[in-house]
């Protein structure tokens, strides 16, 4: 449905994006991450249309974005991090406006009605917009990003702002409109982008660092996985006997009995681990196996961290 191919762009002698290429299928939510200046911002502007690449193309359900832009952005519904409402108009007059402005060819009652019972407004539609509360206007504008039914979302930190109970709220909106659009989420928040994308690419310095499905970024990043364990026993001993265990690369002393043991890729490494510290004397007190976090993954991935 998306394709980034060979996207460059410069700004003077700045290259803010490096021959980036990616690909969002039907139905998927594509997180978009990457600390401040990697690069997140300006790949969203071109994907939408609002800025132009240096090189590269962007097809949208297989129209280029700079070739056909109008053809191209009638099937992109926006959502950036602050949505350009009309704080004097009515939730209802505003989603009409934006149906007229879209000039979409659907009947008009009908669709603002749906839209709104799909982001869960309707009791809102006759409020004038500026007298709702973050969470409600945050809806407003997923509203008009709706509008025409676009088989493709952009969605530009969503949440940013929103007290827990309305990031809970627009978080299952983001699922359930994952059903039946192809998504691209941008957030700074990464609890929200394992709960809610299927694949993460993560941008730093104008370059992917990583294309991998969310819940095996962790090992992919690592080369391998990982067991988080709590163990008795002095610190030297454990980590003594650990990393005799085949297969173990290295271990890492958390907060009090927490361990972390990092190990080579297709090696099951637990029944080492458990007759290890057995032989030690060192019991185990819990053992739980998985890969990196997105945290721990992000922070490797941008910014070289150990741990």
């Amino acid at each position: 449905m998306i394709e980034v191919k060979n996207l460059t762009k410069r700004y003077g002698g700045v290259k803010a994006l490096d021959d980036i290429s990616f690909t969002a299928e039907s139905g998927e939510v594509l997180g978009l991450l990457g600390p401040n200046g990697a690069g997140k911002s300006t790949t969203m502007n071109i994907i939408t249309g609002y800025l132009g690449a240096t090189s590269g193309a962007v097809l949208i359900d297989g129209v280029d974005i700079l070739e056909e832009p109008k053809k191209a952005k009638a099937k992109i519904g926006y959502l950036p991090e602050i949505p350009p409402l009309y704080q004097d108009m009515t939730v209802r007059r505003y989603l009409e406006f934006i149906f007229d402005l879209k000039k979409v060819r659907l009947p008009k009652k009908a669709h603002v009605e749906e839209v709104m019972e799909i982001v869960k407004i309707s009791d809102v539609a006759d409020r004038v917009i500026k007298n709702l509360s973050k969470g409600y206007r945050q809806r407003v504008g997923f509203a008009g990003a709706l509008m025409g039914n676009p088989p493709v979302l952009i969605l530009d930190e969503p949440t940013v702002g929103l007290d827990p109970k309305q990031i809970i709220d627009i978080r299952r909106l983001i699922q359930s409109l994952g059903k039946k659009h192809t998504i691209i989420f941008s957030s700074h928040v990464l609890s929200e982008v394992a709960a809610v994308c299927d694949r993460v690419v993560m941008i730093n310095n104008g370059k992917i660092v990583a294309d991998s499905a969310t819940e095996t970024l962790g090992e992919t990043v690592n080369g391998g996985g990982v067991l988080s364990l709590e163990v008795e026993g002095s610190s030297n001993t454990v980590r003594e006997a650990l990393g005799a265990v085949e297969g173990v690369k290295r271990v890492t002393k958390g907060v009090g009995n927490a361990y972390t043991v990092e190990f080579e890729s297709g090696v099951d490494v637990r029944r080492g681990v458990f007759y290890a510290l057995a032989k030690a004397n060192c019991p185990i007190l819990s053992m739980r196996s998985g890969g990196l976090t997105l945290e721990e993954s992000f922070l490797r991935l941008t910014e070289g961290g150990e741990d």
